[in-house]
């Protein structure tokens, strides 16, 4: 039998909006569907500017508008769709299940939910959780992976932000 898996984490601080869209870039050169983010933080925080960044860094060059409205945007890239969810004006799990939203994670998804709390005992568990805090004038992004799977994305995005030496964008643990 084999040990359990102990959650890997990480604490970025990120300051201004080029740099969240940055560090977005880093994550998706480690993003693989199947994907489940959850992605934490108050309003204005920079949910939708980090997955702006994942998008693109996964390929798309079209614009990127938040799902405020439209709880999801779909956005196709190779041969892989990228979900992207804002379940603010979601008020109980159960319209997520009116909406299919279970249909939304297949083999070849990666799944981008903002407010994920208001989808659970709907939503399947995360592979990655991002919690931003708002920290002085900057932010602090804490990565938690959750399954052996999306460990070694920390890895690499230690080594893409030491060798870019990016002074917005620093690792704090």
């Amino acid at each position: 039998m084999s040990d359990p898996f102990t959650p890997e984490k990480m604490q970025i601080r990120v300051c201004g909006e080029p740099a969240m869209e940055q560090l977005g870039r880093w994550l998706a050169v480690s993003l693989q569907a199947p994907l489940v983010a959850f992605l934490d933080g108050a309003l204005g925080a920079g949910k939708t500017t980090l997955s702006r960044g994942i998008l693109r860094g996964l390929g798309h060059d079209g614009s990127v508008k938040s799902p405020t409205y439209t709880v999801v945007e779909p956005y196709s890239v190779g041969d892989v769709t990228v979900y992207h969810f804002d379940l603010y004006r979601i008020s109980d799990p159960d319209e997520l299940e009116l909406m299919g939203i279970r249909d939304y994670f297949t083999a070849t998804s990666i799944c981008l939910l903002e407010w994920p709390q208001n989808g659970m005992g709907v939503l399947p568990k995360p592979d990655i959780h991002l919690r931003i805090e708002k920290s002085d004038s900057c932010r602090r992004v804490l990565l938690e992976c959750l399954n052996l799977r999306t460990s070694s994305m920390l890895h690499v995005l230690r080594k893409q932000i030491g060798a870019a030496q990016f002074e917005s964008i620093q690792v704090l643990s």
